[in-house]
C-alpha cells in the first residue's frame, strides 16, 4: 500500500495530538524541490550550445580573450563576447549540470559536471564540442541538497512547488525548521524564510576554486589540491593529488606559487615544480570563510562570519609573505561582511556584501584607508582587468571603469531576468 507525504503528516498529527492535553498550533510554508535525473550519457552528449539565454543568476566568472564566461550557478556557463565593454553580448549559453566552477586556456574550456571534470572544445565559441571528460574528480559532490549524485545519473533540474502544513505540538515545545525529506515521493524542503581564443593566461576571481598557471590546472576540493598536467589540454592527466586539511574554499595563483584559502587559514605552495606543488607556509586564523589574493610582497584576505562560514570575523587581513615559510599578519582592517577581492595598482577593490563595493587605498599597507563606498546590490565577487572592475552582485554583473579611482563610472551592467 502506497502513502503520500500528506497522509503521513496527517496521521503523524493525529496521533501526537492526542498525546498531550495543551497543544501548540504551527504553520509552516515550505517550498519543495524533487530532481529530475538523466543518465550521465545523456549529459555528456547533450553538452553544447544552446542559444543565449538570459542569465537568471550570478556564480563564478573567468576572463580569457575578449571573452567573459560567467557561470550559472548548477546549470552551466554564459559566454559573453566582451570586446566592446560598453556592451557585452550573451553569444551563448553551454549546458553543465552541476557546474560551479571553470578555467580556460588555448581552446579548452574545463569546468566541473559535480563530481566529473569536463573539457569542453571552444574554438569557435558558438559551436562549443565535448572532447573528454574524467569521472569521480570531486567525490565531495555527490550530494546535492541530500540527493546522491553517483555515476549513473544527473540532477539536471527540479520540479518545485509550494506547500504549507499546519503541525501541533505540545505547549512550550520547539519545532526544527532544518530539512524534511519524503523518501516515498522524492522531495526535499526548505523553509521558505530560510576576438579569436590564442594560448594566454586567463583570470579567475577571488572565490575560483579552478586555477591555470605554468601550462597545469590546479583545483581544490574540501580537502585536496589536484594537479593537471596540460601537455595535451584536451586530456589532462593528473599528476599528483595533495592531501590539505578539511575546509579548503578558495585558490590563487601569483607568479611560481598558489594561495589556497580554507576557513581556519590560508596555505601557500610553491610550484617551481608545476607538477608537483610544495607546501611552503601556513597563515591560522579563525574559523571563518577566507577568499584571498597576493603579489610580490603581501597576501591580503577577507574573513567573513555567516551560517556557512561560523565565526563572527568581518575584516581584511593584510599579511606579509616575504617569508612564505613564515607568513606573518601586519594588520587586520574591520568591514561589513567582506567576499571576494581584487588589487589593481595600490588599490584593493572589495566586494562587502550588502556594503557595496569597498575602494580600499593599500599604498601603506599599515594604513590602508578607505577610499570610496560604490553602493550597489549585494556584492560577491571583482575582478580587475584592463582597468575595467567586473563585480559580480545579487542582482548581475557590474563593469566599471576605474582608471581614475575619483571618478569610478558604470560601463555597462548584465542584468538578471526571472
Amino acid at each position: 500500500m502506497r502513502y503520500t507525504f500528506t497522509s503521513l503528516i496527517c496521521c503523524a498529527i493525529f496521533l501526537l495530538s492526542g498525546c498531550f492535553k495543551d497543544t501548540l498550533e504551527t504553520t509552516y510554508t515550505y517550498t519543495l524541490a524533487r530532481p529530475v535525473y538523466l543518465t550521465t550519457t545523456e549529459v555528456r552528449s547533450a553538452i553544447g550550445n544552446k542559444t543565449a539565454t538570459p542569465v537568471e543568476s550570478i556564480g563564478k566568472m573567468y576572463f580569457y580573450g575578449s571573452y567573459i564566461f560567467l557561470n550559472e550557478r548548477n546549470k552551466g556557463i554564459h559566454i559573453i563576447n566582451n570586446s566592446n565593454p560598453l556592451k557585452p553580448v550573451n553569444e551563448t549559453f553551454v549546458a553543465i549540470p552541476g557546474c560551479e566552477d571553470m578555467a580556460v586556456v588555448g581552446n579548452m574550456l574545463y569546468a566541473d559536471c559535480y563530481t566529473d571534470l569536463m573539457v569542453i572544445d571552444i574554438s569557435n565559441p558558438k559551436s562549443v564540442i565535448l572532447k573528454t571528460f574524467l569521472p569521480n574528480q570531486f567525490p565531495e559532490r555527490q550530494y546535492v541538497m541530500g540527493y546522491l549524485v553517483d555515476s549513473g545519473k544527473v540532477i539536471v533540474d527540479w520540479i518545485v512547488k509550494d506547500t504549507t502544513i499546519t503541525y501541533k505540538s505540545a505547549t512550550g515545545s520547539w519545532i526544527n525548521g532544518g530539512v524534511m525529506m519524503d523518501s516515498m515521493q522524492g522531495f526535499v524542503s526548505f523553509s521558505s524564510n530560510s576576438n579569436s581564443l590564442k594560448a594566454m593566461t586567463g583570470k579567475g576571481g577571488s572565490m575560483a576554486r579552478f586555477a591555470i598557471t605554468h601550462n597545469h590546472l590546479y583545483a581544490v576540493t574540501t580537502n585536496k589540491l589536484l594537479t593537471y598536467g596540460l601537455e595535451k589540454p584536451e586530456l589532462p592527466l593528473l599528476k599528483t593529488h595533495t592531501d590539505l586539511p578539511w575546509g579548503i574554499e578558495t585558490i590563487y595563483p601569483f607568479k611560481d606559487k598558489l594561495f589556497i584559502g580554507a576557513t581556519s587559514g590560508m596555505h601557500i605552495f610553491t610550484i617551481n615544480n608545476p607538477s608537483a606543488p610544495k607546501k611552503a607556509g601556513t597563515f591560522v586564523h579563525a574559523q571563518v570563510c577566507d577568499p584571498v589574493i597576493a603579489d610580490d610582497d603581501y597576501a591580503y584576505v577577507t574573513l567573513r562570519s555567516g551560517n556557512t562560514c561560523r565565526g563572527f570575523i568581518n575584516q581584511m587581513d593584510v599579511v606579509d609573505i616575504s617569508n612564505i615559510f613564515n607568513p606573518t599578519l601586519v594588520k587586520s582592517y574591520p568591514l561589513t561582511n567582506p567576499h571576494g577581492l581584487d588589487k589593481d595598482g595600490n588599490f584593493i577593490y572589495v566586494c562587502d556584501g550588502k556594503a557595496g563595493l569597498k575602494v580600499l587605498d593599500a599604498t601603506n599597507v599599515r594604513n590602508v584607508t578607505l577610499k570610496k563606498t560604490i553602493p550597489m546590490s549585494e556584492t560577491y565577487d571583482v575582478v580587475c582587468l584592463n582597468k575595467i572592475a567586473y563585480v559580480s552582485a545579487v542582482d548581475g554583473l557590474h563593469l566599471l571603469d576605474i582608471r581614475n579611482v575619483n571618478n569610478i563610472k558604470e560601463l555597462s551592467f548584465i542584468g538578471l531576468e526571472k
